[in-house]
């Protein structure tokens, strides 16, 4: 494993036990944590982004305030729903927020996840043309801001003001961010689609298919396609491989009464009209929980695990979570701290 880093699904409601009542709790507390994670040596601040809902919304203002707060770790999204994107006005605030960090963004993008608004992008002004799916819908704005943050020219420049009419690309422009984009795919078939269009693979702790074997090994079997389809395409640079995981340290008997003693089971649900397999949670003792997970096919096959947090029982809480996962539990991986 070369790169590990936290996932925050950044919830926030005033509820009892919760430390992120509002939304400046969460997003000044996710800045914290990821100054936390990088003095305990993860590699990366990861966040999900979600709409219409108590949780992150809007990712750049807070990538960018964690870029400047940190000089090592990864930052990225996990992941943006392009159905709701101006893939122009993105490709700048992607652009920004990658010169603030120095070229540390790493950018996870996707159709989305489901979500509590009927097709709420349409609210946001974006409807699938005649004959085109939402699923199409967000991976025509992936392909616009892709050639966007890769200096493609998407205006004309106004021969009053330049003396000549050519491509005007966006500005800024931040080098090597077009190789730093994520697809965040959710089946096997969507893998081997990123690979074509030459993106990283972001994958989750859940698929929207299932043949009958354990998540890992079909999280497995997504990844191998994935690099099989790499390699068919003949890009010339490495790709990249990405899995969640929710894995809870059991310290003390509060975190026994939260989470419970052991490890659940994969589980079997309907989303989006089909089935769907989920990733178990890892929960037990540090030692425990070291030899569990460096049984998990997908986790050996990837080069990035993201970890995911509960982010509503603030920052001291996880700081305390993550360094006992780095101390005890991911050296089983291969990992050590960059301290």
């Amino acid at each position: 494993m070369k790169h590990v880093g936290f996932l925050s699904f950044g919830h926030y409601q005033a509820v009892p036990g919760s430390q992120t009542r509002t939304a400046s709790d969460v997003l000044l507390q996710s800045i914290d944590l990821a100054v936390a994670a990088e003095e305990l040596g993860l590699d990366g601040a990861f966040f999900r982004v979600h709409h219409f809902a108590r949780q992150l919304a809007s990712p750049f203002p807070l990538l960018a305030a964690v870029g400047a707060r940190t000089s090592r770790i990864e930052i990225g999204t996990g992941v943006i729903d392009m159905r709701y994107e101006n893939p122009l006005a993105m490709a700048e605030d992607a652009a920004a927020a990658d010169l603030i960090s120095e070229g540390r963004l790493q950018l996870g993008i996707s159709r989305g996840s489901p979500e509590t608004a009927l097709r709420g992008y349409e609210s946001f002004g974006y409807v699938p043309a005649d004959g085109e799916s939402d699923g199409d819908l967000a991976r025509r704005h992936a392909d616009v801001f892709r050639q966007a943050i890769d200096g493609a020219g998407v205006a004309r420049s106004d021969p009053r003001m330049t003396g000549q009419q050519v491509a005007l690309p966006i500005m800024p422009q931040a080098p090597g961010l077009s190789d730093r984009i994520w697809w965040g795919s959710g089946t096997r078939a969507t893998a081997e689609w990123a690979a074509a269009q030459g993106m990283n693979l972001m994958s989750s702790t859940l698929l929207t298919e299932d043949t009958g074997v354990s998540f890992d090994e079909l999280q497995l079997e997504q990844i191998q396609r994935f690099r099989a389809a790499w390699a068919e395409a003949g890009w010339e640079r490495e790709p990249r491989v990405s899995v969640s995981r929710s894995v809870i340290p059991i310290l003390d008997e509060q975190d026994r009464r939260w989470f419970g003693e052991r490890s659940g089971d994969d589980q079997l649900g309907h989303l989006d009209g089909g089935l769907a397999r989920f990733g178990k949670s890892y929960v037990g003792e540090p030692d425990a929980l070291a030899e569990e997970l460096a049984k998990d096919a997908a986790v050996r096959e990837a080069d990035s695990l993201l970890l995911t947090v509960p982010n509503q029982l603030g920052v001291a809480y996880n700081t305390r979570l993550l360094s006992a996962l780095a101390d005890h539990v991911l050296p089983a991986l291969d990992w050590t701290p960059r301290r």
